[in-house]
């Protein structure tokens, strides 16, 4: 039996120039033969590019059907919970799959915004009074939806497999937020986009669940008072700090990120929150607490005062 090889096809490749490639690669015997058949199945313009898996021991039809119904290689990314749209993009080019300004421009909301229901809640940016930072521009950050996926590796058209893998992702979303919790969240009389701005935070700060939903709904309780969220997730989104230590310089940032400065959500999503975080913005445990805190062991601490917020911060972050 022959061994595997991968074969490439590239765009605007007809069956003139795939069938010599496949004699000349030694997987097929015939190139005329190969023509013939496609030409005689009426399959000639269904030739799809991509890299594919052939063997000499396959037949002719067996490989004319694999490029016909584009049976390409797949590989394996796994996006993680919690993500920002920068670190998917440099993973996805520490893979070597496409360039990260290739896939961060294409994030941007404009190309997606008509194509997917659940853009079209963002509100408009004029609407914010965050100082002058309404005419930042939008993207998809938060509807990135973190799991494994398997793509067709393209050599050659980055910004389409970045476009690509970006659709996968908001198709996935799109399954995931099913129409009962659309439905909740219309009962709630929330946005798609203010659950998923809350998710993002509960994704960064919390990695139990039964906490994430205690979590939450300390936070929609903040909110619906007036009060300052104060979540640090918020901070290290602006600076792109790895660390859990903010200063008092950080908290004066003037960022319409920044949920010490301005009370209520911040401007947008600062990651891409996993399904459990999504459902504790959704469904947010009610409890007398008002304050929380994550020890550098990624256990939360909850407490009903500030005195008692402040005695747990001694005791658990000194």
């Amino acid at each position: 039996m022959g061994k595997e090889k991968i074969f490439a096809i590239g765009k605007g490749e007809g069956v003139r120039e795939i069938s010599f490639n496949l004699e000349k690669e030694g997987l097929i015997k015939s190139r005329l033969f190969f023509r013939i058949y496609v030409l005689s199945k009426g399959v000639s313009r269904n030739l799809q590019a991509g890299n594919y898996s052939l063997s000499p021991s396959m037949a002719i039809p067996e490989i004319a059907q694999k490029i016909v119904s584009g049976d390409v290689i797949k590989e394996k990314i796994t996006v993680i919970e919690g993500w920002n749209k920068k670190e998917i993009a440099n993973y996805l080019e520490e893979r070597g799959i496409i360039q990260s300004k290739d896939f961060l421009e294409k994030t941007k909301y404009i190309y997606w915004k008509e194509k997917y229901y659940f853009l079209k809640d963002r509100p408009d940016l004029n609407s914010y009074d965050r100082g002058n930072h309404g005419q930042e521009e939008r993207d998809i950050e938060g509807y990135l939806f973190p799991d494994t996926y398997y793509i067709r590796k393209q050599e050659t058209d980055n910004k389409e497999q970045s476009e690509e893998i970006i659709r996968n992702m908001l198709d996935n979303f799109d399954k995931k937020l099913t129409p009962d919790l659309r439905e909740e969240i219309n009962l709630q009389g929330k946005t798609i986009f203010e659950i998923i701005t809350m998710a993002s935070m509960l994704e960064k700060e919390v990695k139990d669940f039964e906490a994430k939903k205690l979590v939450s709904g300390i936070l929609w309780k903040r909110f619906k008072n007036g009060i300052p969220l104060q979540v640090d997730a918020t901070i290290t989104y602006i600076t792109g700090k790895k660390t859990t230590q903010i200063s008092l310089e950080d908290l004066q940032i003037d960022s319409p990120y920044n949920a010490y400065k301005y009370r209520g959500l911040p401007l947008g999503p600062i990651c891409n929150p996993g399904l459990e975080s999504i459902l504790a913005a959704i469904y947010p445990k009610e409890s007398e607490y008002w304050y929380y805190l994550s020890t550098p062991e990624e256990t939360t601490i909850f407490s009903k005062t500030l005195q008692e917020h402040n005695l747990a911060k001694v005791k658990y972050l000194r």
